[in-house]
């Protein structure tokens, strides 16, 4: 990249170094998040048997993706913006099989004392008008350097795998259509949206009573 489009384009990226150090404090972010993760989810499988956790993801923002969303809400474009204003450059994804599971990551996460929670949006209880659903959450997370210890923001989104699916699709076709889809994708987007929310209610009932009628099957074998 040339200094002519690092100044015009990214003018964030005219001080390679601090950029860079910022990026090595967002990826050593994620790195706290995801371990901590790995460690709630030993403890649980130990401790219940049960994994609330299907799989995790996690990105960096692109430097277009950040100048993007800097513009669409009017910031100057700054580092100091970035770190002050931009609360999703970095950001790990956490998806459940279930909804009870999220309300439960959630409540987990809270308790963690590494951890800071500055902002939390239940988009599941009130979806956002394009049907999306998921919980998001910003946290503060220490990175430890050799120097100072460093709380850097990290978004953590919690959702169910049809959730996730619905979000995955929903963003490929606003891809294509750069954010302008017409009345009538986004009228059937919300539909589906609709439907899975249904099928992640259905789910969660029908799981409920698999559980229940293990917990019979074995006071049963106990009794006999």
């Amino acid at each position: 990249m040339g200094s002519e489009q690092r100044t015009g384009t990214f003018p964030m990226l005219e001080n390679v170094a601090t950029w860079q150090n910022l990026m090595f404090l967002y990826e050593s972010a994620i790195k706290e998040v995801r371990t901590k993760l790995d460690i709630l989810s030993e403890e649980f499988q130990n401790n219940y048997r049960y994994n609330p956790i299907e799989y995790v993801k996690s990105r960096i923002k692109t430097p277009e993706n950040i100048v993007k969303k800097m513009r669409r809400n009017d910031y100057e474009i700054t580092m100091e913006n970035m770190v002050e204003k931009i609360n999703d450059v970095a950001g790990v994804r956490i998806v459940c099989d279930f909804t009870a599971d999220i309300y439960r990551l959630v409540r987990m996460i809270r308790n963690l004392k590494e951890f800071e929670v500055i902002r939390e949006k239940d988009y599941i209880a009130k979806p956002k008008d394009s049907g999306y659903r998921s919980y998001h959450l910003i946290v503060k997370v220490p990175v430890y350097t050799t120097t100072e210890v460093v709380k850097t923001k990290v978004e953590i989104q919690i959702r169910t795998i049809a959730m996730d699916f619905w979000a995955t699709l929903e963003h490929k076709i606003y891809y294509k259509f750069e954010g302008n889809a017409p009345d009538y994708i986004s009228k059937d987007l919300r539909t589906c949206a609709d439907i899975v929310a249904q099928l992640d209610d259905k789910m969660l009932s029908l799981n409920d009573a698999v559980m229940r009628a293990s917990d019979r099957l074995d006071n049963s074998v106990i009794e006999d």
